[in-house]
């Protein structure tokens, strides 16, 4: 047989007590030198990494808070510019219909004042008016009874056609350039 005559696989006791006492002895030697150390460096390592992950846990928490408070303060700031923009208009268009009212107001007394100055004129002008009829109507009744009163002392002759007072009227001198004299008289 060719597997029993090999001395790698054949059982020899001496060979075995030797082989388990020097791993037992490697095992000690490990155990107390190497795997202790071992042990502790990789529960360092998971210390160090639980305490990474607890750190991110808190810092991921401590971002969403602060992206919370963010977004709160976005909103509370975008409410305030919306608030102002609104008072702003209304303070616009209170500002616009006070100005209206005002230009409104404005227009109206000068136009009142514009109608008085109107009406004063025109009766300013009416008694200017009444008052130059009044001279040109004695001037014209001056005339008119003169030339009578004329005829009658030269001795005319009654049937004689008398002059009519329009005649009169337009002998006398205009204060208008002619046509206010022709103009009152029609």
């Amino acid at each position: 047989m060719i597997v029993a005559s090999n001395p790698l696989i054949s059982v020899t006791p001496g060979l075995m007590i030797w082989t388990i006492v020097c791993f037992l002895i490697s095992l000690w030697v490990l155990k107390r030198y190497a795997f202790g150390p071992i042990q502790n460096m990789i529960e360092q390592r998971r210390a160090s990494i639980q305490h990474s992950i607890e750190a991110a846990d808190h810092a991921r928490d401590e971002a969403e808070r602060l992206l919370e408070e963010h977004r709160k303060l976005i909103a509370e700031a975008r409410g305030q510019g919306e608030a102002i923009l609104a008072e702003a208009r209304k303070t616009r268009e209170s500002m616009e219909q006070r100005m209206r009212e005002e230009t409104e107001a404005e227009r109206q007394r000068r136009l009142e004042e514009t109608r008085k100055e109107i009406a004063a004129e025109t009766t300013r002008a009416l008694q200017q008016i009444r008052a130059e009829v009044a001279d040109l109507t004695l001037e014209a009744a001056s005339r008119v009874v003169g030339r009578t009163l004329e005829a009658e002392r030269e001795g005319g002759d009654p049937r004689r056609p008398r002059r009519r007072p329009g005649a009169a009227v337009r002998e006398l001198p205009s204060a208008g350039g002619g046509e206010g004299a022709r103009g009152g008289a029609r």
